[in-house]
């Protein structure tokens, strides 16, 4: 065996060793500060639509007080705004734009298709194809500013996406 084939050998089970211990916890993510931001994504967009919804499987705060998502951007809309949705008396589903994502010490929420909190993209420049992405800058009260990488994707399964990774 000569040395390049003995160096390929051990990267590649170097590789393997690595691979065995699972995909890293931030795999596609960011941090700022106390602020974990798990896989953001974006739904692709559904014809002749001009607005979109972007999520995170997971916006953790690891800190010991409080924090806010009170601000969103991005190059692919005119402007980003923090949505809640919640089923009125009547038993309707409502999305209406709020101030800020409240994130309590040492918590966690899921920012999925269907769940109580989304970000909508408003007038996207152009349609979002499945397998693009683009950037997203996130503003906290306490822990700053991030820019994240949103990956346009159809949601997976709720067991299948708490555990995907890139």
């Amino acid at each position: 065996m000569n040395i390049w084939s003995l160096r390929a050998a051990r990267f590649g089970a170097a590789c393997a060793l690595l691979a065995s211990f699972g995909p890293p916890v931030l795999a596609h993510g960011a941090r700022v500060g106390e602020i974990e931001i798990s896989h953001p994504y974006a739904t692709p967009s559904l014809a002749g639509t001009r607005n979109g919804a972007a999520y995170f499987v997971k916006l953790e705060n690891t800190g010991a007080k409080a924090d806010k998502l009170v601000r969103a951007s991005t190059p692919a809309a005119d402007r980003v705004e923090l949505h809640s949705m919640a089923v009125d008396g009547q038993g309707v589903m409502r999305m209406r734009e709020i101030a800020a994502i409240e994130l309590a010490p040492k918590a966690s929420i899921a920012l999925r298709p269907g769940a109580r909190f989304h970000l909508m993209m408003m007038s996207l420049k152009e349609p979002l194809k499945e397998g693009a992405s683009f950037p997203m800058t996130l503003e906290f009260e306490r822990a700053g500013k991030v820019e994240v990488k949103v990956v346009v994707q159809v949601p997976k399964p709720r067991d299948a996406a708490a555990s995907h990774a890139h």
